[in-house]
């Protein structure tokens, strides 16, 4: 059931219940189990355009969140297709009895191309998903529940998301045939954590890096307090804007202090925020593995992966900051660094697989900017 009053009938998929959230569309052809755990899709309903979704299973070394109190990332998943038998030798659950465990609800037998058209043309929707056997709905009760739910602008989810805990991390990228290894820390990185995913934290470690993961609400003096050689403002979901009520006054902060500083996604528009550029929300957003990027700095176009639905306002960028990258779908930015200081940030993902490895040059642009520091 949509905001505009529509409703759409299908078969019910995972967990019962019903969930309200804003829906996106995802062109992905791969990756749904990390799609669903990615903390950046808190508070969306994910449609997949591929209509095969499932057909892979699911296992334990797919989940993107790093929150394991939590390890939701979407409130749910709308497909085409009904999950099929899973057939690949890493499988080690079907897709249905994984939504059941970490209580997602989804849909399946659903016209994705028209969602998938109707956001694009209309932009993202509210809508409430509900999911149960019998085939009684309180239609009423799901209609008071959508217009009680506010949308994603003005939303703080990184609260939710973000570990309470701190931690460090220290493994590896994953490796064909030997699973997962061990990062060569030669530099303290400490990670603001707004919805981080493992595999960023993964990247980090790859390229050198022990990670010391803090809360989302921590104060600069507390980062700084733990030494870092740098400072990684991670992914996210919700609002920068509200987010950066508490957080951009504490980027600033950690900018002057001198440190190298990176950011990705959610971290991108915030430390944007915190150099003095605005943020504002997409129509239909950018979600999905083959979007290409351009560096502007050395031409080289990236295929990359996506996942937000706010943008850095390039026109609101001050003197002080350089557009590096910029988006060759829609000409949104997609980077940013701070003139004459080592910090910088991209709106995409580069620990994701889309290219496969194109953007990894920035972890190890972060590591030199820190081994630079500790020579002089």
């Amino acid at each position: 059931m949509t905001e505009s009053g529509e409703k759409f009938y299908g078969y019910g998929l995972g967990a019962t219940g019903d969930t309200v959230a804003e829906v996106c569309f995802n062109t992905a052809m791969t990756g749904y189990q990390e799609i669903l755990t990615d903390p950046s899709y808190r508070g969306q309903i994910v449609t997949f355009t591929f209509p095969h979704i499932g057909n892979i299973g699911c296992n334990d070394e797919d989940d993107e969140t790093s929150n394991s109190a939590d390890p939701r990332g979407a409130q749910g998943l709308i497909v085409r297709q009904p999950i099929t038998t899973p057939a690949n030798y890493r499988a080690a659950s079907h897709l249905n009895d994984w939504l059941v465990k970490n209580g997602l609800i989804g849909i399946s037998g659903i016209d994705t191309r028209a969602i998938t058209a109707h956001i694009r043309d209309h932009g993202m929707f509210n809508a409430i998903l509900s999911h149960q056997p019998d085939g009684n709905f309180d239609e009423a009760a799901l209609q008071a529940k959508l217009a009680g739910f506010n949308g994603l602008e003005g939303a703080d989810l990184a609260a939710e998301v973000s570990s309470q805990q701190s931690y460090d991390w220290q493994q590896g990228r994953w490796q064909w045939g030997e699973g997962f290894g061990d990062g060569q820390a030669a530099h303290h990185v400490v990670a603001l954590d707004y919805g981080v995913k493992k595999n960023i934290l993964r990247c980090l470690a790859e390229a050198g890096c022990r990670v010391s993961v803090v809360s989302a609400d921590s104060t600069a003096e507390q980062v700084m307090a733990l030494e870092p050689d740098g400072i990684f403002l991670s992914n996210g979901p919700g609002d920068p804007a509200a987010t950066g009520a508490y957080a951009v006054g504490e980027i600033e902060k950690l900018v002057q202090t001198g440190k190298p500083i990176f950011g990705i996604c959610l971290g991108h528009q915030m430390l944007a925020r915190a150099l003095g550029a605005q943020t504002v929300k997409m129509a239909q957003g950018h979600h999905g593995a083959n979007h290409p990027v351009k560096d502007l700095q050395t031409g080289k176009v990236e295929i990359t992966s996506m996942n937000h639905g706010f943008t850095v306002d390039r026109d609101s960028l001050p003197e002080t900051v350089e557009e590096t990258h910029t988006s060759l779908f829609d000409g949104t930015n997609c980077g940013i660094a701070l003139k004459g200081a080592d910090v910088f940030s991209v709106q995409y993902h580069p620990e994701a697989s889309p290219g496969p490895q194109d953007s990894h040059y920035l972890f190890d642009r972060f590591v030199a900017a820190m081994s630079a520091q500790g020579k002089s």
